[in-house]
């Protein structure tokens, strides 16, 4: 299958170490079909060579703005008009300031500011640098203007440090690719279940234990998952929120509801992604008529809580080929206990969000996660639970790309 065939992307390529990892990623797109014009400027020629992008890509390399044969035809024009997607992958610190700063004096920039195609850019450069106000500054401007921001991932860089700045890898950045030229594709034949929403566990019949959970990031991956083009199962705890079209819904209230339901759901999926917010614990016991308050003003009763199953952990136990995604809601030492999350319950990636900022938290329209890997964390920026729910499908099915791969990789060696 070919989802870009025909698609037209030019990839921009900045100097920094990580110009390496883009002749696989132009090896990628090429491999996906698509049509793709890599433009190199002058330092990313000090680390990877034109002629090595010209045999992957079949295309000359474009790398002077000043190209008297090209410009004969205002070149530069043609190339931004020719574009579907503008990807700068690596994207260099200094590139970005450039480009946050309007300036248009190589190629790539130029292009960049002359195109009204999507632009991507990934950044790549230590971890020190991407956190600097500079950087930082620079990075919002390009928000703000549009531009979309893949990465940068987490992990050991070339220079030993350790830190957030590394480039995305090529297979991830190939599915973001997908996911916005061919949105319909990058789940194509998937069946993904998400559980939303929080759950209920009744004290008496008119008193119960919850949270603030409103559902609403969780009904915007199932959105994202549909426009994907998988098949969507939604697991919705007690919302008030319309079912997303397209979208399969089963409606439960408590814990052990979400459980029975999930499990149901995937006996057939792909994905799990468990974004609800569901009760710890429950009363021991249920009362069957209502907890009448006593008079006086000593009047106190306790109610004995036991723990509920832990819905993504069982699944992931009971099903190992599937592939799980769990949601970390925390009010402080976010990452840490997110990590430990994701080692504990054995799934493949962990979405941490801090619930203690009400402008991201429990009924909120924003939203800022991290996702976290056993090899890396990717922070992905403040933005709308929508945009968030498409960054996160992307991610994933990047995910399951590299998975497959690996996997005919080893049938291949065996």
């Amino acid at each position: 299958m070919q989802p870009l065939r025909n698609r037209r992307v030019v990839l921009g390529i900045t100097g920094g170490i990580a110009a390496y990892k883009s002749a696989e990623t132009a090896r990628r797109l090429v491999g996906l079909g698509a049509e793709v014009q890599v433009v190199m400027t002058r330092g990313a020629q000090q680390f990877v060579t034109p002629l090595t992008l010209q045999a992957l890509t079949g295309r000359a390399v474009r790398t002077d703005l000043l190209d008297a044969d090209a410009e004969a035809a205002m070149g530069h024009i043609e190339l931004a008009r020719w574009a579907e997607l503008v990807v700068v992958a690596p994207a260099t610190a200094h590139f970005i300031g450039r480009l946050a700063g309007g300036l248009a004096d190589d190629l790539l920039t130029t292009t960049c500011m002359a195109t009204a195609a999507p632009i991507a850019v990934a950044p790549a450069m230590n971890q020190q640098m991407w956190k600097a106000p500079a950087t930082r500054r620079n990075v919002g401007l390009l928000e703000h203007d549009g531009v979309r921001l893949w990465g940068p991932g987490e992990g050991e860089q070339a220079c030993g440090d350790i830190g957030a700045g590394r480039m995305l890898e090529a297979d991830d950045i190939a599915a973001r690719v997908v996911a916005l030229l061919q949105p319909g594709a990058a789940l194509a034949g998937r069946h993904v279940v998400v559980t939303a929403g929080p759950t209920r566990e009744p004290i008496d019949p008119v008193r119960y234990i919850s949270n603030h959970s409103s559902g609403k990031q969780g009904f915007a991956i199932a959105r994202a998952a549909r426009d994907a083009g998988a098949r969507v199962t939604l697991v919705a705890g007690p919302v008030e929120l319309p079912t997303p079209v397209g979208v399969d819904r089963v409606d439960v209230v408590s814990a052990r509801e979400m459980l029975a339901a999930a499990r149901s759901a995937v006996k057939d999926a792909d994905v799990l992604i468990a974004v609800a917010a569901v009760a710890d614990y429950r009363p021991e016991t249920v009362a069957t008529q209502k907890l009448k308050k006593q008079p006086g003003a000593d009047d106190c009763r306790s109610v004995e809580l036991v723990a509920n199953p832990d819905i993504v952990a069982t699944l992931t136990a009971e099903r190992p080929g599937l592939f799980s995604v769990a949601f970390a809601a925390e009010t402080e030492r976010l990452l840490e206990h997110a990590r430990a999350k994701l080692e504990r319950k054995g799934v493949a990636m962990i979405v941490a969000n801090d619930v203690s900022d009400a402008t991201i938290g429990f009924g909120s329209d924003a939203n800022r996660v991290t996702i976290l890997e056993a090899d890396g964390e990717i922070p992905l920026p403040r933005d709308d639970k929508d945009a968030v729910a498409r960054e996160l499908i992307a991610h994933i099915a990047a995910r399951l790309e590299r998975r497959a791969v690996a996997r005919t990789d080893n049938a291949a060696g065996s």
